[in-house]
C-alpha cells in the first residue's frame, strides 16, 4: 500500500484505540456492538462517508488480525459493514479559470518558474500531487513528450506531456532549478528555502495561495486541477479507458466518476438531432 493509505490506516487504528480507552476497555477485547459504535460515533463527528468506509476496511483487517494471534474462529468486525459511500461529483476548472491560474505565478523569478512548471504538468497530466513532487530529472523525455512516473502501487506509468508543460519545463530547468536546487539534488521541483525536495503539503499552500491570487477561491487543490485534466479531455472526445491509463486508476470503476461529462454530452446530442426532443 502507498505511504498515504499506512497513514491513513494508523490514524484509523489510533481512533480506534482512542475509543477502546475511553470505555475502559482493551481495544482487543471490543465487541461486535462495541465497533458499531465506535462507527456511529466517527459518522457522528462528520467523518466522510469515504473515509468512514476505508476505517471499516482498516478495522476488519485488524481483528482478522487479532483472530490469528489469538486463535479466535470468529473476528467481532467480521461482517462490520461501512455506509454507502456515494461518489460526489468532483469539482473542476473551465478552460477560462485554467487560463487565469496560469497566469497568476511571477516567471521572472526562479520560484514563480518553478511554480509555472509544476502547475502546467500537473493540468497537462492529471498526475497526483504525491507522484508529482517526486519528479526526478531522470524521469524526463522531453524531446519525445512524456514523462515517467511511479504511482500507486510502486507501479510505474508513461504519460504524454504537451508542448506548453514541455516548454515550461525546459525554462524552469534552465533558469529555476539551476538556481533554487542544491548541488546533486535528485528531485525535479525544488523548495525555494533550501533547496531540498517540495513537499506535497507544501505545493498544496502554493496552489491555494495562487487560487485565491487567480479569483477562483481558496479551495483549490492538486486534485482539482486532476479532475480538469480528466474532465477536459473527456469533453473532447477522449475515450475513458486511456483517461484511465493517463491517470493511473487501477480500474475503471473509479473512473467512472468522470462519466458525468459523457451523460452531458450524450444530452446535448440527443437534444440537437432526435427530431421529437
Amino acid at each position: 500500500m502507498s505511504p498515504n493509505t499506512v497513514e491513513s490506516y494508523a490514524r484509523d487504528l489510533a481512533s480506534l484505540g482512542a475509543f477502546a480507552d475511553e470505555g475502559g476497555t482493551a481495544v482487543e477485547s471490543l465487541s461486535r456492538r462495541d465497533l458499531e459504535a465506535f462507527v456511529r460515533s466517527r459518522m457522528a463527528g462528520g467523518l466522510a462517508p469515504r473515509s468512514v468506509a476505508r476505517m471499516v476496511a482498516c478495522v476488519r483487517g485488524f481483528y482478522r488480525f487479532v483472530a490469528v494471534e489469538q486463535k479466535r474462529e470468529v473476528s467481532p468486525a467480521e461482517d462490520l459493514q461501512a455506509p454507502r459511500a456515494w461518489a460526489p461529483l468532483p469539482r473542476f476548472l473551465d478552460l477560462h479559470e485554467v487560463d487565469q491560474l496560469l497566469a497568476v505565478p511571477d516567471t521572472a523569478t526562479p520560484r514563480g518558474l518553478r511554480d509555472k512548471a509544476m502547475i502546467e504538468v500537473l493540468y497537462a497530466t492529471g498526475m497526483r500531487v504525491s507522484e508529482l513532487v517526486a519528479v526526478r530529472p531522470n524521469d524526463l523525455h522531453l524531446d519525445e513528450g512524456y514523462l515517467t512516473c511511479v504511482g500507486k502501487g510502486d507501479k510505474e506509468r508513461i504519460v504524454p506531456l504537451g508542448q506548453d508543460a514541455i516548454a515550461w519545463v525546459r525554462r524552469y530547468l534552465e533558469h529555476g532549478r539551476s538556481v533554487l536546487a542544491k548541488r546533486g539534488s535528485p528531485w525535479l521541483f525544488v523548495n525555494a528555502r533550501d533547496g531540498g525536495p517540495l513537499s506535497r503539503v507544501g505545493f498544496w499552500k502554493v496552489l491555494k495561495e495562487y487560487g485565491i491570487r487567480a479569483g477562483i477561491g481558496g479551495d483549490l487543490s492538486p486534485h482539482v486541477l486532476r479532475h480538469s485534466f480528466a474532465t477536459h479531455l473527456l469533453e473532447r472526445g477522449a475515450d475513458l479507458r486511456a483517461i484511465q491509463m493517463m491517470l493511473g486508476h487501477a480500474d475503471l470503476s473509479t473512473t467512472q466518476i468522470y462519466t458525468h461529462v459523457l451523460e452531458a454530452r450524450l444530452r446535448a446530442v440527443y437534444d440537437r438531432y432526435h427530431p421529437r426532443k
